[in-house]
């Protein structure tokens, strides 16, 4: 799938991910709270850095927000879905719909969670399962 990399994306910023983070325990419930202010940082910036010194496709970029969210662990509770959640609305801001089978996406961010999918998996799985909107 073409990756159009002429213009910079557009990033998500700390008060949107905390938004996602909110509506998630609104919706699924959950212990509010950030655990590591820095961990989420972290997990922000891993995108941006990634972008300045590689050549990452869009969905190597939301898979570096997934993957950076679910491993840093940076909330009491929601770090799996804020990650998956921001990885979509990344993709979404830049041209791409995520639309997998809702089975198969919650043990792929289970894997992600136990260690056991690297975030350059989680960039194939993403791009296999996302469509131009």
């Amino acid at each position: 799938m073409a990756d159009p990399k002429d213009d910079e994306p557009t990033w998500l910023t700390k008060k949107f991910v905390l938004s996602l983070h909110a509506e998630t325990l609104h919706q699924f419930g959950g212990t509010t709270g950030l655990r590591d202010e820095g961990r989420l940082e972290g997990a922000l910036h891993r995108p941006r850095n990634l972008y300045a010194y590689a050549d990452p496709s869009r969905f190597e970029l939301a898979a570096a927000y997934c993957h950076g969210i679910v491993r840093n662990h940076p909330f009491v509770d929601g770090n799996k879905r804020t990650g998956l959640l921001a990885a979509r609305a990344f993709l979404f801001r830049n041209g791409y719909r995520l639309d997998p089978d809702e089975a198969e996406m919650v043990q792929i961010v289970e894997r992600v969670a136990a260690g056991e999918v690297s975030e350059e998996e989680l960039a194939q799985w993403i791009e296999q399962n996302t469509d131009p909107r």
